[in-house]
């Protein structure tokens, strides 16, 4: 089942998105989810699906090995939709029965919260899929680099960002290995009530937390034996340039983001 987890993984293929500048592509994807809380009708949403299907298309990435990222956020997902269900008045009441007041408004408002909450992921993920951990820090360290004028450390906090990114499939495989060797010593976690199960999971969580004490320690002691000292006076082996493709998906975005905002004033 862990290994069906895909968020934060590289998915290496030659596409265009894969050759855009991933600066273009952490602007994007801001705009992205900012476009999904600013639409409130089924004409923007629809725009925001057209515009993540183009999006996927272009990427090349294999829509089942998307759909897999989905499933460690199904309890989220299960959670949002029924809270908005039965705790969102206005409209006409549909279902009451005891304390459970199902509305035509909660309704809505449940529909539009999985739709968003499921473009909102996947449309993060494109990013992961479709560009490298390196690439990534030097996209944040280039774009907010600015802020080192007042003092915010942003290639440490850059650097944090690509070394998260880079353990979470490590620590992925490494539970799987955990969980087949606490099965082989007879362990179960499928049965028993919820309190039974969390404590099943006790054997698993501690020589995990262990490993990943162990490897940040060994990160630290390696990058102090090679004299690492931050940003400063640093070069890239691969410096950001811009290209005309690069130019041309800014204004895709632009153009986009504009339309969801129009979205808003449309009678749907």
């Amino acid at each position: 089942m862990l290994r069906k987890i895909t968020i934060g993984q590289y998915y290496s293929i030659e596409s265009f998105i894969h050759k855009l500048d991933p600066r273009v592509k952490l602007f994007a994807t801001l705009m992205y989810v900012i476009s999904l809380f600013v639409v409130n009708n089924w004409a923007g949403y629809l725009l925001g699906a057209l515009a993540l299907a183009v999006y996927i298309r272009a990427s090349k990435v294999p829509l089942s090995f998307i759909m897999r990222g989905l499933k460690p956020i199904i309890f989220l997902l299960c959670f949002s939709v029924l809270f908005n269900l039965f705790l969102t008045d206005g409209g006409k009441v549909l279902i009451s029965f005891w304390i459970i007041k199902i509305t035509t408004e909660g309704v809505k408002s449940a529909f539009f919260m999985g739709i968003r909450l499921i473009m909102l992921i996947i449309g993060s993920s494109i990013m992961t899929y479709t560009t490298t951990p390196n690439q990534l820090t030097d996209a944040m360290e280039k774009s907010l680099g600015f802020l080192n004028k007042v003092k915010v450390p942003v290639h440490e906090l850059a650097m944090m960002m690509s070394i998260a990114l880079r353990f979470i499939p490590i620590l992925v495989e490494e539970t799987d290995k955990i969980m087949k060797a606490q099965l082989a010593r007879g362990a179960n976690f499928e049965e028993g009530n919820l309190i039974q199960r969390a404590k099943a999971m006790v054997p698993i969580l501690v020589p995990l937390f262990i490993s990943a004490f162990r490897r940040a320690t060994d990160l630290a002691l390696a990058m102090e034996a090679r004299c690492y000292h931050g940003g400063d006076g640093r070069t890239k082996m691969k410096p950001l340039k811009y290209k005309r493709c690069d130019y041309m998906m800014y204004a895709a975005f632009a153009i986009y983001f504009a339309s969801m905002l129009g979205s808003r004033f449309l009678p749907l």
